[in-house]
């Protein structure tokens, strides 16, 4: 347990490191700050747009489900990443040619001064409480393996990521993401390799499966599984193509670099859940124990454990620390984007405009770190809260506050995008609408209700009441919701004065490209060359992970783990190196 120790803390001294590196490119300016002045490479914007979606969640929620059910976890993943593959030929360039610095500016520019207020105000709550079950969900694998208290763990990992995200902004943010990822794809990869050689195959996992593979346990009925496939897949994609989420793609140099980074996610989530999961469907067949192995620490959240039990029962010494800076990776992506974004609203879209229209720059960084830290301090205060509710599950409480709590959010600000002739009040009146639609579905049109309207004798299962009401909410607001929106373009009229030169900007802007300015070249190979040195040190300090004693195979683990990471290094050093004279006469 010392080496996993030693592990993380060197994983925690690097990650303070890159925010500190990475405080020169943060600039003087709020743009700087919060989407690094509009200059990163799409590598860079794509690993931080996918690990936003990937939390220590997928490893403790999502793999307890994916022990319990099986294969449906795949579901919400893959449609993320067809919500990516649709941003690549939609969204993901209109977003960053809206030309602004937070989503809620666009979101001014397209509905007006008033929604502006309206969705700052909405957006920052569902926000901190999304990010307190990650971190909820980070305390719980730190519990279970150093057996170290939930609450301290919560405080000592919020407190870390606050600082490398006031530190450095947004490239400290976005930096560690491309790091972070590296070291989660191979570390994940071995993980699942070894959970597939142990099982003997991949038609040995689903023939020896212990719950039906294709719907899991406790669902009888075939249509009420597929109807939730369906309808979690227009979820996902509205979840992902928002004008709120659009921060993902504000960082990016140009228009075709948003582009490019939606495709990197697109692929990277489309090949990630087969390699997530495997541990935990593996676990299932020969670890059936696995949920009461750490039952005493975690009591009803125990299921939430079961990746980490493959890894201390099936992989080498030394492995688990590595997974657990993978585990601390996943959350602080999540935590330090969530925080950047939350800070950069407050201070663009109410600081600047409602409360010192004057503010000098300097004076708006400083309001920024200072709210940044604020909102720091509250996510960790709901993560907090969330551990108290000890027999609440991390995945049903993730699906229902996106389902109930964010979607009335998402729908006008996905169909805005689209949908262009509706007066400014369609989005705060649409989500009046939406908070009326999660009202009547959570406490109205319950799963016992209807089990009572088509006279269902016993009701549904825990599950099947669970997935209805997910279900239910999100065809209310597909059909209710976004149907109202749509219904707005009955009482558009033309802006006029002020406002029509406004919106019709804001439109020009949208369909006009963005192109890298001048001289970005060799800021674009100092990222490079910055993060490829980052990379390496990081690689060579896995690959000494070899000298813990290990059986043959296990430190061939982590030779391939650092290989990976060194590779990746050398290749962004070496195209760093590529100066413009080179780069023409090659292409000449």
């Amino acid at each position: 347990m010392n080496i996993d120790i030693l592990v993380v803390g060197v994983y925690f001294v690097f990650m303070i490191a890159v925010g500190l590196i990475f405080k020169r490119f943060a600039g003087n300016s709020t743009s700087d700050y919060f989407r690094g002045g509009g200059k990163m490479l799409w590598w860079m914007v794509g690993a931080t747009a996918f690990m936003t979606q990937f939390s220590a969640w997928t490893f403790t929620g999502a793999a307890g489900k994916a022990f319990t059910d099986g294969f449906p976890i795949m579901t919400i993943f893959v449609a993320n990443a067809f919500g990516f593959l649709l941003s690549w030929l939609f969204f993901s360039y209109r977003f960053r040619q809206m030309r602004v610095v937070t989503p809620v500016e666009g979101v001014r520019r397209r509905f007006g001064a008033t929604n502006e207020q309206v969705f700052t105000w909405a957006t920052m709550p569902t926000s901190i409480v999304y990010t307190g079950i990650w971190l909820n969900g980070l305390a719980l694998f730190v519990s279970a393996v150093f057996k170290i208290d939930i609450e301290l763990t919560i405080v000592v990992t919020g407190l870390i990521v606050l600082f490398i995200s006031v530190i450095g902004g947004s490239w400290g943010v976005v930096a560690s993401d491309f790091v972070q990822m590296v070291v989660i794809m191979a570390v994940t990869v071995v993980c699942a390799v070894a959970a597939i050689v142990k099982i003997g195959g991949p038609s040995n996992l689903i023939e020896q499966f212990p719950a039906d593979s294709i719907m899991g346990p406790e669902m009888n009925y075939p249509l009420l599984f597929v109807a939730w496939f369906i309808f979690m897949f227009v979820k996902q994609l509205q979840n992902i193509n928002n004008m709120q989420d659009s921060y993902r793609f504000l960082t990016a140099k140009d228009s075709v670099n948003a582009r490019k980074a939606a495709l990197l996610a697109f692929a990277l989530m489309l090949i990630g859940p087969a390699i997530w999961f495997a541990p935990p469907w593996v676990s299932a067949i020969i670890y059936p124990d696995a949920i009461s192995a750490h039952a005493d620490a975690l009591g009803g959240k125990a299921a939430d454990a079961v990746y980490l039990v493959f890894v201390e029962r099936a992989m080498p010494v030394g492995m688990v620390g590595l997974l657990m800076s993978a585990v601390f990776a996943a959350t602080m992506s999540s935590m330090d984007s969530g925080l950047n974004r939350n800070a950069g609203v407050f201070v663009r879209n109410f600081y600047s405009p409602i409360i010192n229209k004057n503010a000098s720059e300097k004076k708006l960084m400083r309001v920024s770190q200072l709210v940044t830290s604020v909102f720091g301090i509250l996510i960790i205060m709901v993560a907090l809260f969330i551990n108290s509710l000890r027999d609440l599950s991390l995945f049903d409480a993730m699906m229902f506050v996106s389902t109930l709590l964010q979607m009335p959010i998402l729908v006008p600000l996905f169909f805005g995008m689209f949908v262009k002739k509706t007066p400014d009040w369609a989005a705060w009146a649409t989500l009046v609408v939406g908070i009326g639609v999660s009202y009547l579905v959570s406490f109205v049109i319950t799963p016992d209700v209807i089990a009572n309207m088509i006279g269902l004798e016993g009701g549904f299962t825990s599950r099947e009441a669970s997935d209805l009401l997910v279900m239910n909410g999100i065809i209310g607001h597909l059909f209710i919701t976004g149907g109202f929106f749509c219904l707005t373009t009955k009482f558009y009229k033309e802006p006029q004065g002020e406002r029509a030169e406004e919106i019709t900007e804001f439109w020009s802007d949208v369909a006009t490209p963005v192109i890298e300015e001048e001289g970005q070249d060799e800021f674009d190979r100092q990222q490079r060359s910055m993060l490829g040195r980052l990379i390496l040190v990081f690689g060579a300090l896995v690959m000494a992970m070899v000298l813990i004693p290990n059986p043959f195979w296990g430190r061939m683990a982590f030779v391939f783990c650092g290989g990976v990471v060194l590779t990746v290094g050398a290749l962004l050093l070496k195209s760093a190196n590529v100066t413009p004279q080179l780069k023409a006469q090659a292409q000449s």
